[in-house]
């Protein structure tokens, strides 16, 4: 059923965003191990930062692209999810432009670009710490029944 409540104001929707990505954070052992962490979090939006490291390189002496998407993804996951709607990916595809090197620190900026109803689109750029693109990835996200946390709830959208 639809949630009735009447729009979250500018600061209750932020805030509900910081308190959901604690949420997930607190449950999520994968990003937690591969060491990301959140710099910032809002309504639509998630930036997750991870320095390479050298047990992530791959056979080029480059961060293996798996790491660069499993990065992409969780800033796509807290991104959907701000909205304390549970969302998950339907689909997603990643291109990588540049490599990615031991030390590098890499920042992955997720931004909500549509959402109708169930499903939404989002756009997630990884660049590393001097600004160099590394890899563009795009995220389709499908809303399911719950919230993430319980409390004051985000309208649907």
């Amino acid at each position: 059923m639809p949630d009735q409540s009447p729009p979250l104001s500018a600061a209750d929707a932020q805030d509900l965003a910081e308190r959901v990505a604690k949420q997930m954070y607190d449950r999520d052992r994968a990003s937690q191990m591969m060491g990301m962490k959140i710099s910032k979090v809002g309504p639509g939006h998630a930036e997750l930062v991870m320095t390479v490291r050298a047990d992530m390189l791959n056979g080029h002496a480059t961060c293996h692209g798996g790491f660069i998407f499993t990065l992409a993804d969780s800033a796509f996951a807290f991104a959907c999810n701000s909205n304390n709607l549970t969302t998950v990916a339907s689909g997603c595809t990643i291109d990588f432009v540049a490599p990615a090197r031991d030390g590098d620190v890499l920042t992955a900026v997720a931004q909500e670009r549509s959402v109708s109803g169930r499903t939404g689109v989002y756009d997630i750029d990884v660049h590393n710490q001097r600004g160099e693109k590394i890899a563009l990835f795009r995220g389709k996200s499908y809303r399911i029944k719950g919230h993430v946390i319980a409390g004051p709830q985000s309208q649907e959208v």
